[in-house]
């Protein structure tokens, strides 16, 4: 049995070599094909997640089952040669959310069957969240009983292994945890973790795990996810600030074997970045700044084809992911708020990202791939590429990125994650 990679990663920072490591959340096929190409450029384990909204047993919002979401990562893997051995594949967001319009038990109950498939389809980092209140229950619960759930989820994650030839899995715990899918209004300032919170929830929960008969598993707990100061909203980002974090990082020292995991780090600066894992924050989340991305790649080639060919298409790819959000605004319309033109500009450029919930629309992908058709085996200009992707310009320049539309995608997506692997490396 092979050991979990993720296992010794509080020692990292003491060796050459990775200090931390990015996580790429996203099921988006060329993100997650330009995230494996990075890595194999940084000769690195790369670590991809998926949530309980986008892959659980009922399928989430990509219709995957977490079994499906192993072998669609393997094929893009074998596709760009990419060792299977390299890739940690984590959950994110593990707990009831989906179904937390039910009762408490029967919420749990399907997390538990989620959890299950998430462990017997191979996923060895398992961040578990209870924190959010089921039916009937307040919006926020007191640690004792997130820790109890969570001890619950873990429990049965490993039951569902025992015996079988799988890599034991590492949990993430943690009770401040942001809402999945990103933050619900715009945002001014944020609480950093008290440190004495962070012992406390870590404390909590190792009780918690030996009363559920799952001490082994406490064993493995290598993160806790806590508020370092950084977020986004739909049109803002709060930078980090590390001098307000410094006594959160330094209560690191009495969490033997745990590092902190960094969510929404997205759109953060390089050298907030690189602070972030100096400090501790050895796990950067990164998901919608990926997508944010590529969907400006997307456009760009979009506006670059109605110029090529003006009667090409009867619909540009903007046109087509204005007209399905509008029809369909479950992913976005208690997120987005304002007057319509305020909307409408939020449904595209938000950097809260939920445009992403659309690409696997079969409109949407459709669109996407008549698009990438229309555009395949085209040389674009460089004075095109200049005016429409100008983040890739320097680089078709110099020779690194092809002018292509492909290529070029794909390297709007690697300009982020490069940041977040040399972050982990300073």
């Amino acid at each position: 049995m092979q050991q979990n990679l993720l296992i010794d990663i509080a020692r990292w920072s003491e060796r050459p070599g990775p200090r931390g490591i990015p996580s790429v959340c996203s099921a988006h096929p060329l993100v997650i094909e330009a995230a494996m190409l990075r890595a194999l450029k940084e000769d690195a384990a790369l670590l991809i997640e998926a949530t309980c909204n986008q892959v659980n047993q009922d399928g989430g919002y990509t219709g995957m089952t977490p079994a499906d979401f192993t072998r669609f990562v393997a094929g893009i893997a074998d596709r760009v040669a990419f060792p299977k051995d390299k890739i940690i594949l984590g959950g994110d967001h593990l707990g009831p959310n989906p179904w937390k319009h039910l009762a408490a038990e029967e919420a749990m109950a399907k997390a538990e069957t989620m959890i299950e498939a998430y462990a017997k389809a191979g996923f060895t980092k398992l961040h578990l969240d209870t924190s959010m209140g089921c039916a009937g229950e307040p919006v926020a619960l007191p640690d004792a009983v997130t820790a109890e759930r969570a001890a619950r989820l873990a429990a049965a994650a490993e039951a569902a292994i025992r015996g079988e030839n799988h890599t034991a899995p590492v949990y993430i715990i943690g009770t401040e945890v942001p809402v999945p899918g990103g933050a619900l209004e715009e945002l001014d300032t944020l609480e950093v973790t008290a440190p004495e919170a962070a012992v406390e929830t870590v404390s909590i929960h190792r009780q918690a795990f030996e009363k559920a008969g799952a001490a082994d598993a406490f064993g493995r707990v290598v993160g806790a996810v806590v508020q370092p100061g950084v977020e986004f909203g739909n049109e803002n980002v709060i930078a980090y600030d590390r001098a307000k974090a410094a006594k959160l990082s330094a209560s690191l020292k009495q969490l033997d074997g745990v590092v902190f995991e960094a969510h929404s780090t997205d759109y953060q600066t390089p050298e907030a970045l690189r602070d972030l894992v100096s400090d501790g924050f050895a796990i950067l989340k990164v998901g919608p700044g990926l997508t944010f991305a590529l969907r400006e790649a997307l456009y760009g080639l979009d506006q670059i084809a109605a110029f090529l060919f003006p009667e090409a298409r009867k619909q540009t790819l903007a046109a087509v992911t204005e007209e399905v959000m509008r029809e369909e605004p479950a992913n976005w319309g208690k997120y987005y708020h304002g007057s319509a033109e305020a909307q409408r500009l939020q449904r595209h450029f938000s950097y809260s990202d939920r445009i992403r919930y659309y690409w696997p629309h079969p409109k949407v992908a459709a669109a996407v791939e008549e698009l990438l058709a229309l555009l395949d085996g085209v040389v674009i200009a460089e004075t095109l590429i200049s005016q429409y992707l100008p983040g890739n310009y320097e680089r078709v320049r110099d020779g690194e990125v092809a002018a292509q539309a492909k290529p070029l995608a794909l390297a709007a997506v690697d300009r982020v994650l490069e940041d977040y692997f040399k972050a982990c490396r300073a």
